[in-house]
């Protein structure tokens, strides 16, 4: 398996030479891409590297046969200089597609739309438009894509100001936004659909553009032959269904933003989780399985409460049915260790029986499913999808 290696302080790296850059990558056996480290991008979870650049960036990197090196600029300034100087192949960092940067970059195909948006603390008062913004200031990233469209804004708009920062990343700004400290910030739709669950403090006042692209940036060379193979890449996962995958995978699960249940999963970590996670630790290493995947399906299921109780009888943190229940040897479904212990087994062997071939993380994602609905209205489901001709 190719392993990306991850380098985050800069020393000197020679210009590509030779008479086709593909060909001396393939030779080199590296392919260097710029990105930044965000939920949008690319960051470190419990199993390894993950974002949606990252996981688009190691797909080309391993159809090339080649190692993929991320470099991790200090700031956006450095990162945009970084391509600009052929310091790097590629950049992958949720680059939105300017004129201005159409001058000095070359732009892939596009992956992805998004909107920029005026953000607040909803402590605040929600401002109408930039010419209302109750006397706070907007800070943006310098050179950001943001700062590019507030100059752009400023031609029409009388006395619009903004602070641009040179130190601060988006998502530290929403950071800061959230806290009270700055009164307003732009976003990118993505990154605020994603740093929403956890800042939930922040609101969308209104779109200050129309949708942008979001593109991979390379180097204007007179090299094409790398640029060449970037655009064969993303027709093919575009044709193939691939890149759809990515996208839902990154994003399907933040579409609606629910800040009440959002508060009260943040008050039930603090309160309830504790009482449980010990539970969920043991039964989740005894079966091999990770416990905070048990954890968050007990949440689901119950709220982590032991008493839970459904109109259709299932009861405890892991809703066991009766029939469950009695198939485990769960004598008491109110018990909290029977029912994790009872829960996690049931999964386990729920996961046993989805078809082998389906790829990881789908097959959790069925084992999931199937938990909650039945294994074979998950299989009647399946054979649906047969018959219409998608895939099951």
């Amino acid at each position: 398996m190719v392993i990306a290696s991850i380098i985050f302080i800069f020393n000197y790296l020679p210009k590509i030479t030779g008479p086709s850059l593909l060909e001396q990558i393939k030779k080199d056996g590296q392919l260097i891409v710029l990105t930044r480290n965000s939920p949008t991008t690319y960051y470190e979870d419990a199993d390894g590297p993950a974002g949606l650049e990252y996981e688009m960036a190691k797909m080309f990197a391993d159809s090339l046969g080649v190692k993929l090196t991320l470099l991790i600029p200090d700031s956006f300034d450095d990162l945009l200089k970084k391509i600009e100087d052929e310091s790097a192949h590629i950049a992958a960092a949720g680059l939105t597609v300017t004129k201005n940067r159409e001058k000095i970059y070359r732009f892939a195909p596009v992956y992805q739309e998004i909107t920029e948006q005026l953000v607040y603390n909803v402590a605040s008062k929600r401002p109408r438009s930039l010419t209302k913004l109750y006397g706070g200031t907007i800070e943006v990233v310098a050179n950001s894509s943001h700062e590019e469209r507030l100059i752009a804004l400023s031609k029409e708009i009388k006395d619009l100001s903004w602070k641009s920062s040179h130190d601060q990343q988006s998502e530290e700004l929403l950071q800061l936004v959230s806290d009270g400290i700055v009164d307003y910030t732009i976003a990118d739709s993505n990154e605020l659909l994603l740093n929403q669950r956890f800042l939930i403090n922040l609101r969308v006042a209104f779109d200050i553009s129309e949708p942008q692209h979001l593109a991979w940036a390379l180097p204007r060379t007179e090299d094409l032959s790398l640029f060449l193979e970037v655009q064969k890449f993303f027709r093919k996962i575009r044709d193939n269904g691939e890149l759809t995958r990515l996208i839902e995978r990154a994003y399907g699960h933040v579409e609606d933003f629910d800040y009440v249940g959002t508060k009260i999963f943040m008050r039930h970590i603090e309160t309830r989780l504790p009482k449980f996670r010990q539970l969920f630790e043991d039964a989740a290493a005894k079966h091999e399985v990770d416990w905070r995947l048990i954890a968050a399906m007990g949440y689901q299921e119950s709220h982590w409460n032991p008493n839970a109780v459904s109109p259709t009888g299932v009861r405890g943190i892991m809703m066991l049915t009766l029939r469950t229940a009695s198939d485990l040897k769960v004598k008491n479904r109110l018990d909290p260790a029977s029912s994790i212990s009872g829960g996690t087994r049931y999964f386990k062997k729920t996961l046993a029986r989805i078809d082998e071939d389906i790829p990881e993380p789908d097959r959790t994602w069925m084992a999931m499913a199937a938990y909650n609905v039945g294994y074979y209205h998950l299989q009647d489901a399946r054979e649906i999808t047969r018959k219409r001709k998608k895939r099951p």
